[in-house]
């Protein structure tokens, strides 16, 4: 009888990079069809143009490396299911074709493909779209509109490097009630005036494509986590965080500052706590350091939303938590057992 002898660790799971990709691309689908009811045939043509341009991007790198083909590992899927949803849903394609491409030839082949990029891929290509196309990138036009699925919004299939029309009267044809054309958030900060919890849950608010599903999000999430495929500790630190600073700004000027529930359901913070900063190749993987990683993350984002010239800060927030994970996790390594704490004396 024949006997294999192998090092440690000796490990027996089913939980491959492939099977956990794949159940994260199914939980984001409840998502990615909450959005397509929202906003019609502009919505999903913008999901499947970026998602279509990273799959591409990939293959091209693939074979410029004459590599195999990594597109079966989901990865490039999931990058660009949760680009699509952090852009407006009347995203110029070719602009979502752009940030496709750079999500994955900057934020993920650059550093030498799935595990070793020290940035999320997905909000490497927002960052990149929002410093090159500021106008397109806050242009809105409004959820359940009568015409949503009959027809594009105008700025859907804009020529490349030509100005995008205007929406404004488009959205006049539209039987949709108390359009104001911006975010809860840019109310918020320019008119002191909030959206109810209701009209989040609802999706009755103006945003990007996947950031009025709470519920959903949530539910993915949980999904995860009791299948063991995301840190369920970096989601509550984030939300836990973020709340109660929120809440510590509140008490002292409860006049200006909103509320945790309009901080936590406002803007891209559910998607992003969920999905973006659990990323298990851009997070740390000390417990402690999760932690602290997630901590960051909510204060950084309400302090931006706060104190910065941005609406929104959770893509900024993730960034530069990202940048952080391999400091953090340098100094929460937990003591190996029986070994000397340094600077004692036995």
């Amino acid at each position: 009888m024949s006997m294999e002898l192998r090092t440690s660790p000796h490990l027996v799971s089913d939980r491959s990079v492939e099977r956990i990709m794949k159940h994260v691309v199914l939980s984001l689908l409840p998502v990615c069809a909450f959005s397509v009811w929202q906003y019609g045939l502009s919505a999903l043509a913008l999901l499947l143009a970026v998602t279509a341009t990273c799959l591409a991007t990939e293959r091209l790198f693939n074979r410029a490396a004459d590599q195999p083909s990594t597109l079966g590992d989901w990865s490039a899927t999931i990058t660009g299911v949760l680009l699509a949803l952090t852009l407006p849903p009347a995203f110029p394609l070719w602009m979502g074709a752009v940030a496709g491409f750079v999500a994955i030839a900057i934020g993920k082949v650059l550093f030498g493909g799935l595990g070793c990029n020290v940035f999320n891929p997905a909000l490497i290509g927002r960052a990149f779209v929002q410093a090159s196309f500021p106008a397109a990138i806050t242009t809105w036009v409004p959820a359940f509109s009568a015409q949503r699925f009959t027809e594009f919004a105008p700025t859907t299939f804009t020529v490349p490097l030509m100005i995008p029309p205007d929406v404004a009267d488009w959205v006049k044809q539209q039987a949709v009630d108390a359009f104001t054309g911006a975010t809860p958030l840019a109310r918020w900060k320019f008119e002191n005036v909030t959206a109810s919890a209701w009209d989040f849950l609802s999706g009755a608010v103006t945003a990007s494509a996947g950031e009025t599903s709470a519920i959903l999000i949530l539910a993915g999430g949980i999904y995860l986590a009791a299948r063991k495929f995301m840190d369920w500790r970096i989601t509550v630190a984030v939300l836990g965080s973020a709340a109660l600073t929120a809440w510590l700004f509140q008490m002292v000027d409860p006049s200006h500052y909103p509320s945790p529930t309009f901080v936590l359901l406002s803007g891209g913070l559910m998607l992003g706590a969920v999905f973006m900063a659990t990323d298990m190749a851009t997070s740390p993987v000390t417990p402690l350091g999760v932690w602290i990683y997630g901590a960051v993350i909510g204060v950084v984002t309400v302090m931006i939303r706060y104190f910065g010239g941005l609406t929104e800060g959770v893509m900024y927030a993730i960034l530069f938590a990202n940048a952080m994970a391999p400091l953090i996790d340098k100094y929460t390594q937990p003591r190996v057992f029986g070994a000397r704490q340094q600077g004692k004396k036995q």
